[in-house]
Order: structure tokens, then C-alpha cells, then sequence
């Protein structure tokens, strides 16, 4: 019964423990750490700029995430067997996403998250065209679910832009994907409501990662700018 995925899902977060208890290396407290310096994060602008980064650009996502299930039904016309299936292939390309632009990341941070967001950008308009067939729909998705790499790409752009601050910014990080994870479903329901149809959530997601993509570009302007008047090398 259903009752044994999250049964599942239980044994898979205990052993995920298990194992970030083994392996995740044991960090000294910082010296002079206060939830007052915490809270210096909220000054930066470039904390702001890589938060509603995420918060816009990855609502893209899941504007076409949280209706997949209704499109295939109504527009493609599949079996719901074929739901679960599909869920797991967008699951494997956030895997494989966050494999990607972790190794991106190392090597060239700023660059690597705007060319996650052009890539789920391309990603999410292939969606509309793709949802007719099964055969078109399930590469698509596994391409989008690529894009969630961006995360991985951000969550280390906040530990360097936060300096002293970093455990508030990575919190604020997930607040900032649980905002795009409300703003996309609720933009693409409006698309719904205007009569647009189930593969209009991917012009939607489109138009957010485009969002995404003018902000990051702001806060790499700003960055390139202060860099060339302080002499600033960036690895």
C-alpha cells in the first residue's frame, strides 16, 4: 500500500544519517560566533541578490513540477502507472544536476549558475511541445529536473557572500527555494485559470527562470564592478 513509500522514505533518510555521520568531516565552532553577527547577513546586498536568485529563478521548476501528474492524465493521455515512473526520471536528472553543477561550481561559481538558469530556461520551453507524447515528455522532464542543480550552485554562492554568517544564509537559502516552490505553482495556476492549458506551466517556468537569470546577471554586474575598482581576483 502507500503507506510503505514513506516507510521508505523513512529507512532512506535514517541511512542518510548514518552516513553523513560517518563521512561529513567534524567542524571546530567558529570563534566569536553570535546570532547577532548571524543576522549581519541580512546587510549584504549580494545575499539578497543570490536569494531572490533562487526564489524566482527555480519556480520555474516546479510550476511545471507540481502539474506533471495532471498533464500526463489530460494532455498526454498516459496511464497513471506510468506517473511514478516519469517522477523517478526527474528525480534521476536532479541527481545528476547536482553531480554536474557541484563539479561546475569548483571551477567557476557565477558563471556555472547562469548557465544552469539559460539551460532550465531552453529546458522548460521544450515542455508545451513535448507533452503530447510520452516519448517527447520523458526526456524533457529528465532535462528539467537537470536544472536543479542550480541549488547546489547557490547554496555555495551564500557560504561565500555570507562571510561570518553562513549558517543563517544556508537556511535562508531553503526558505528561498520553499518561496519559488509556492510562487510557480501559484503563477502557472493562473495561466490555468486564464485557459492557457496544462502545457502553458512551461512558458511560466520559462518566464521565471529568465527572472532568475536578469538577477543573477544584476548581482554578477555589481560583483565584476566592485572587483575592477578594488583589484579583486576571484579563484
Amino acid at each position: 500500500g502507500w503507506r510503505w513509500s514513506f516507510a521508505l522514505v523513512a529507512l532512506l533518510a535514517t541511512a542518510t544519517a548514518i552516513l553523513v555521520r560517518i563521512y561529513a568531516p567534524l567542524g571546530a565552532p567558529a570563534q566569536g560566533a553570535s546570532a547577532l553577527k548571524e543576522l549581519g547577513a541580512l546587510r549584504r546586498g549580494q545575499v539578497w541578490l543570490t536569494l531572490a536568485t533562487g526564489a524566482i529563478g527555480f519556480g520555474g521548476l516546479f510550476s511545471v513540477y507540481t502539474y506533471l501528474a495532471s498533464t500526463m492524465l489530460e494532455v498526454t493521455h498516459a496511464s497513471p502507472s506510468a506517473i511514478p515512473p516519469m517522477l523517478a526520471l526527474f528525480g534521476l536528472g536532479l541527481t545528476l544536476g547536482n553531480l554536474v553543477c557541484a563539479w561546475a561550481a569548483d571551477r567557476a561559481l557565477m558563471p556555472s549558475a547562469g548557465v544552469t538558469l539559460v539551460w532550465s530556461a531552453c529546458a522548460l520551453a521544450l515542455y508545451p511541445y513535448a507533452a503530447g507524447s510520452l516519448w517527447t515528455l520523458g526526456p524533457v522532464v529528465f532535462l528539467i529536473g537537470c536544472g536543479g542543480g542550480l541549488a547546489t550552485i547557490l547554496q555555495t554562492r551564500l557560504m561565500d557572500v555570507a562571510e561570518d554568517a553562513q549558517t543563517l544564509a544556508a537556511a535562508l537559502n531553503h526558505s528561498a527555494f520553499n518561496v519559488a516552490n509556492a510562487l510557480g505553482p501559484w503563477l502557472a495556476g493562473f495561466a490555468l485559470v486564464s485557459g492557457y492549458g496544462l502545457p502553458s506551466t512551461g512558458w511560466v517556468g520559462v518566464a521565471l527562470a529568465l527572472g532568475g537569470l536578469a538577477i543573477w546577471a544584476t548581482s554578477y554586474f555589481i560583483e565584476q564592478r566592485v572587483d575592477q575598482r578594488f583589484g579583486i581576483v576571484r579563484p
